[in-house]
Order: C-alpha cells, then sequence, then structure tokens
C-alpha cells in the first residue's frame, strides 16, 4: 500500500528484497529490505517522497496530534503510528547523511565549501534540556515481553548555530543560518562544528567569531576546531557573552558586605568599564575589596572567572564593537528556545534518545530555513545507501579534555547554592 500527498492509496504487487546478512533477530547494521521498483521512485514506509517531507515537516514543527490534524485537512488521514513511524524515518536519513558526511570529513575527503568565504562569521555555542527515556528492564507476564521498565532523566543536547554576521555583529537579514546538535555529548558536537565549519568553508572567511558562555567544555576545545578546520588564528575572536560575564560581575558585588547603594553605585562603575574593555581594572578594584574574604568564598569564585577570560582575551567588548562581531550569544539562546524548548521540552513530554535526535533533525532543518536543502541531500544520499546507522565515536583526543573540564568546573560556574536577593543588577 502506497500513500500519495493527495491522499491517494494504491496497492502494488512488487519484488522485495532483504538486506544482505540478516540474521533473523531483527534489524541489523545493515538496514532493512526495500522493493526494488519502489526503490527507484524513492517511496519508502509506504509513502511517496512527498508525503513523506510533509509529514517530517510537520511533526518538527508540530506535536504529533496537531501534525496529524493537518495532515487531515490535506486529505492525509493517517495514524498517530504511522505518522511517527514516517517521520522518524526521515529523521534517521538526515542524521545517516550527516554521519557520511562526517566521516568524510575526519578522513579528508570532504570538500570545503564558499559560502562563508570573504564574510564575518559567527559560531555560537551551548547546550539546552530535555528529558530522555532509558530503559532498564523489560517486563515479561506469561511468557511474553508486556512492559518495559524504564526512567526518565535529563539530558542536555549540544548545540551550534552557524551565521553570517554584518558589520554590527548582528545576523544578516535574510540569511540562512546552520543549526545542528546531539545528545551524544560535548566531543561530538565539537566534531559538528568543525566539520560545518569546513564545509560551509569558513577557511576562506574574514572573521570568526566564537561566543559562548562560561561553560569549560567549549573553551578548551575551540583549538581543537581551529587546527582541523585550517582557520588562521588572526581571523579567529573569543567572545564571552556580555550578560555572563555582567552577571558573574552582579554576583560578586552581591557577596560583599556592602550597602545596597554603594553596591548599585559600584556595579555601574564597574560595567561601564567592562564595557569598555578594562577587565583587568574592574578585576584589581573586586580584589581590593574581597581582602579579608575567604579563599573559597563566592567574591572570588567569580573573580578567577573573570580574570581567566580576560586572560584569554574574551572580555574585550571595546575591540569587538569596533570590528564588527557579536559581543553576546543570543543567537544561541533564541536556537534553543526555538528548535527544543518550544518542541522537545515540557511537562510530561519525554522521549527516547533516537527519537531525540531524529526530531531535533527535522525541527533544525525547518527552523534554519534549509529545508529543501537538506531534504534534496539526503534524498540523494540515501540513494546510494539506504542504511540508516548514524551514531560515531569522536576522536579520542578530545575525549583527553574531559579532565581539564573538572578542573575548570569550580572556576567557571555559578555555585548552585541560593544566591541572596540582594543583587547589584
Amino acid at each position: 500500500m502506497v500513500r500519495l500527498l493527495g491522499g491517494l492509496a494504491i496497492t502494488v504487487m512488487t519484488l522485495y528484497c532483504s538486506p544482505r546478512g540478516r540474521t533473523g533477530k531483527g534489524r541489523g547494521p545493515e538496514g532493512s529490505g526495500l522493493y526494488p521498483e519502489l526503490a527507484a521512485y524513492r517511496i519508502s514506509e509506504g509513502c511517496s517522497p512527498n508525503v513523506q517531507a510533509e509529514v517530517g515537516r510537520l511533526v518538527g514543527l508540530l506535536p504529533i496530534e496537531q501534525a496529524r490534524a493537518e495532515l487531515a485537512r490535506k486529505g492525509q488521514e493517517q495514524d498517530e503510528k504511522a505518522v511517527r513511524r514516517i517521520a522518524g524515518e526521515l529523521g534517521a536519513q538526515m542524521l545517516a547523511t550527516r554521519t557520511r558526511d562526517l566521516m568524510r570529513f575526519r578522513a579528508g575527503e570532504l570538500p570545503a565549501g564558499n559560502e562563508f568565504a570573504g564574510k564575518s562569521v559567527a559560531a555560537e555555542i551551548d547546550g539546552g534540556r530535555v528529558r530522555v527515556r532509558t530503559i532498564v528492564k523489560k517486563i515479561r507476564v506469561s511468557g511474553k515481553t508486556k512492559r518495559k521498565k524504564f526512567r526518565v532523566e535529563w539530558r542536555e543536547p549540544k548545540v551550534v548555530i552557524l551565521f553570517e554576521v554584518d558589520k554590527k555583529g548582528r545576523m544578516v537579514r535574510g540569511s540562512r543560518p546552520v543549526i545542528d546538535g546531539t545528545l551524544q555529548g560535548p566531543d561530538a558536537l565539537i566534531e559538528l562544528v568543525a566539520f560545518h565549519l569546513h564545509r560551509m568553508g569558513a577557511a576562506q572567511a574574514n572573521v570568526v567569531t566564537f561566543a559562548a558562555d562560561g561553560a569549560p567544555w567549549i573553551w578548551k576545545r575551540l583549538d581543537w576546531i581551529v587546527a582541523q578546520v585550517g582557520l588562521e588564528p588572526w581571523r579567529v575572536v573569543e567572545v564571552l557573552d556580555w550578560c555572563h560575564a555582567v552577571h558573574h560581575l552582579s554576583v560578586a558585588l552581591a557577596a560583599l558586605p556592602l550597602a545596597e547603594s554603594e553596591r548599585k553605585e559600584l556595579y555601574n562603575r564597574l560595567r561601564g568599564l567592562l564595557k569598555k574593555g578594562k577587565s583587568r581594572v574592574v578585576i584589581a578594584e573586586l580584589k581590593t575589596l574581597a581582602v579579608g574574604e575567604d579563599n573559597d568564598a563566592s567574591v572570588w569564585r567569580e573573580i578567577r572567572y573573570l580574570t581567566k577570560h580576560s586572560d584569554a582575551g574574551r572580555l574585550r567588548y571595546n575591540c569587538f564593537r569596533c570590528r564588527g562581531v557579536p559581543m553576546g550569544s543570543g543567537a544561541i539562546e533564541s536556537t534553543i528556545r526555538r528548535v527544543i524548548n518550544l518542541r522537545l521540552k515540557g511537562n510530561g513530554i519525554y522521549w527516547t534518545e533516537d527519537n531525540a535526535e531524529a526530531v531535533f533533525q527535522l525541527r533544525a532543518a525547518v527552523v534554519s530555513g534549509r529545508w529543501e536543502e537538506i531534504l534534496e541531500h539526503t534524498r540523494e544520499a540515501m540513494a546510494r545507501d539506504r542504511r540508516t546507522d548514524w551514531r560515531w565515536k569522536p576522536p579520542e583526543c578530545l575525549a583527553e579534555l574531559k579532565a581539564l573540564d573538572d578542573e575548570d568546573e569550580e572556576l567557571t560556574q555559578t555555585s548552585t547554592k541560593k544566591q541572596s536577593k540582594r543583587t547589584a543588577a
């Protein structure tokens, strides 16, 4: 049974070819079989390519029930299971295509693009929050598997957005960003960042700006990205998000025994100095104010945080304005809200990891405005190889930086203890 976009369903009698090496224990890494005559027209999961594209796009935009309602308005009566299956298949195909391109990049066989050539480019990185379901134990009743015991826990999908910026450091109007992410951890995302920068031609860009918050897993791995993509160091700019820098300044002042009026006056003055790029002056004054405080006090933790990023050149906000690069990471914060929070996160919503990865790909393709481009590339790749095994292991050299992340956690992250309600901001 094959469904067409207009709602017509036809029955086709055709041969079926099973995959090579079938073990009889379910689908292996070789993938599923295919119907040769239907595969020639890119028909899979009992629907035409147009139906698959429409279902995938709607599932990326809307929850399943709303997507079914929209399909019904267009003459497509699909049950919930069919919609999940079709969208999941398309998402898995996008993931598999990305992994194959990534392996070509790792092997040095992927040619560099030229979309970012001669432009000012920004790469912003951050993490979101998604609830993921993990199966713990299968329960058997009367000799049959009836239920699967699982636990639900919060996971942090790592996300990146790449985009062209104008002379004021803002995203160019009408441009299409590149959005990607994964639940496989920081090493996997960092390799994805290098892969996308290479294929978009960032090595030929005028300036490449990396903007993020103080998470150590980001900054420790940037040198690896620069080396892999072949970026010239003098074209690379690292920026600590302005709002995060000001927040840590506010937390440092809130930890000092100062009167409310004095704290506000200090905050406004030091904030102005920080904006002028005089981070060392700000740090020196904070050290003077913190004399007598214990070394493990929160004010010294914030001072160490600002000192670390100042020494790395990430607080030169006056220079950033002159060069026309972003001073903040607002683009990635907006991306996490639009891609993750509005689709994957919500009360009572939890996912299996594979489903979360697949829907993320669908959603990112729609939000970035690159749906047709990604869809066509995926179809071309799947016409040559129908396997949908998409997982990969990042290079081991990146995993070695995990120890450095743990060491710097105390220096870079705000305390999880409740802060005083008295804040300078």
